[in-house]
């Protein structure tokens, strides 16, 4: 359920974030959208689905705050109570939240992320170019250069931390304290970078899912691929 939920949220998400930037000015946030969410993938999983984003993302809307886009947050925000039903789950615990109370916080957490996804963007496109513009200009910032690359992946990786606490913190039902969850995250995110290198290196020797699915095969993939990563958060 979450996987699937997962990749069917995924489209509405990035055309809210992409129609939003855009209407902010940020008209070139769908190639940063793009490598943002699927850099971070196997590439056997990742190119054949970034492709099609990029398609969906490229195509001009004028819809903003219109009945497409605030449709596209509501299916959004599918992805967050696919969530909470799957945390509510692993921690055994009984919802006692209205209806419109959950899907209201949802729709908060998928604005809160695109914010946060905007800003990630903002960040990768531009320290690059203030880095290069100060390493032309200020001759004893050389021997930085490398830090100041690595702390730009750092913060990416940090908002995917604290993105992680804010789920387990305020989507399932009841109270957790903060050190009860740190061993949780902490797995999650090992085993996700394990889950990851190992299905892609069998998707690289022994996989056959080409002559199985042709042309679902991408499809396929994607949905085994996010089901792993549904079964290691859960």
């Amino acid at each position: 359920h979450l996987a699937i939920t997962s990749l069917m949220a995924l489209f509405p998400f990035l055309i809210f974030a992409t129609t939003l930037a855009s209407f902010l000015g940020a008209r070139a946030f769908a190639d940063t959208a793009v490598h943002l969410v699927f850099d971070t993938w196997p590439e056997q999983i990742a190119k054949p689905i970034a492709r099609e984003v990029q398609n969906v993302l490229t195509v001009r809307r004028s819809d903003l705050l219109t009945y497409g886009v605030l449709l596209a947050a509501y299916f959004a925000s599918n992805g967050i109570e696919a969530l909470r039903t799957s945390l509510n789950r692993a921690y055994r615990v009984t919802e006692t939240r209205g209806i419109i109370h959950r899907r209201v916080q949802s729709i908060v957490f998928v604005l809160i992320a695109t914010a946060c996804f905007l800003a990630v963007s903002v960040l990768l496109v531009l320290a690059p170019l203030l880095a290069r513009l100060a390493e032309a200009h200020l001759e004893w910032i050389k021997p930085y250069m490398g830090t100041i690359t690595i702390w730009r992946y750092v913060i990416a990786s940090t908002v995917i931390v604290i993105g992680l606490f804010a789920v387990h913190i305020w989507l399932p039902a009841g109270k957790r304290r903060f050190v009860s969850i740190v061993p949780g995250i902490v797995f999650t995110l090992v085993a996700w970078l394990a889950g990851s290198t190992i299905f892609a290196t069998y998707l690289d020797h022994f996989s056959s899912y080409v002559t199985t699915y042709a042309g679902l095969a991408s499809i396929m993939i994607a949905v085994v691929f996010l089901y792993i990563i549904s079964a290691i958060f859960i």
